[in-house]
């Protein structure tokens, strides 16, 4: 009986009339063995390490969509990220990708960076190549997942008049986005979909004091909808590093927010 790589072997062969060694034969099946098992790969066990990243599992298991508030380094966008893959890989679900959603332009500098669009976006894909390297144990993770349509990064400027069916949107750095971006993220959510917002609204980059309260009025909308649950991040829950953890403590003592 064949399997598929077999198989396909053996079509190759048949199409082009050759014959071939044993050692050419071993050769070609394991390249298409290696092109079939290359996105095979597993993610890793985490366990949440504070009661508020256990909350967030707990929440998220139950079906509902999640809106994580809080501190730097308390590792919001990291179980995000693997909460969304992990259920995008179980064959049980019908969500077939993660959609990261994020501003790129509070900071005003992409324009300056080199590079057509996409190239400029890739400074802004950092944070989620080391995730995913975390996650899978190799540095090409993110970029296999993105190849394969399993993983797929938009910025807001080019959210307008899309929607979004069969997947886990994950909203990330929320406190850069005005009260308009954030809803129209939320008008573009189709069939099928998870949505998780992870940002500090006290780390806002905007500028002007109506589009920093955008975060503010924004929270108080989803509060009050049924399936959305709100995790707040504080001191506690900082994991990153005893370095992190202490400066941001200290900075908060002295009442310095961004």
């Amino acid at each position: 009986m064949y399997n598929h790589s077999n198989l396909a072997f053996e079509n190759e062969i048949q199409f082009n009339n050759k014959r071939v060694s044993r050692k050419q034969k071993r050769r070609a099946k394991g390249k298409s063995k290696e092109s079939n098992t290359s996105y095979n790969m597993d993610i890793k066990n985490v366990i949440p390490k504070t009661q508020n990243q256990m909350r967030t599992f707990k929440e998220y298991q139950n079906g509902n969509h999640l809106l994580l508030q809080g501190l730097a380094g308390t590792g919001k966008t990291f179980i995000s990220s693997y909460l969304a893959m992990n259920e995008i890989l179980n064959q049980q679900t019908e969500k077939r990708k993660l959609v990261i959603v994020r501003s790129v332009v509070p900071t005003r500098d992409m324009g300056f960076l080199p590079g057509n669009q996409k190239e400029k976006q890739k400074a802004y894909e950092l944070p989620y190549t080391s995730i995913f390297t975390e996650l899978f144990g190799r540095g090409d993770a993110y970029e296999l997942f993105k190849s394969k349509g399993m993983v797929d990064f938009i910025s807001t400027s080019f959210i307008r008049g899309i929607t979004l069916n069969d997947c886990i949107v994950l909203v990330d750095e929320s406190q850069n986005l005005t009260f308009h971006e954030l809803d129209s993220i939320v008008t573009r959510i189709g069939d099928n979909c998870r949505i998780i917002f992870s940002g500090d609204f006290r780390q806002s980059d905007l500028e002007r004091s109506g589009d920093r309260n955008g975060i503010l009025d924004f929270m108080k909308v989803v509060r009050s909808i049924d399936g959305f649950k709100t995790v707040s991040f504080g001191e506690d829950d900082i994991v990153r590093s005893k370095l992190v953890k202490d400066y941001i403590i200290a900075k908060l003592n002295e009442g310095i927010y961004t």
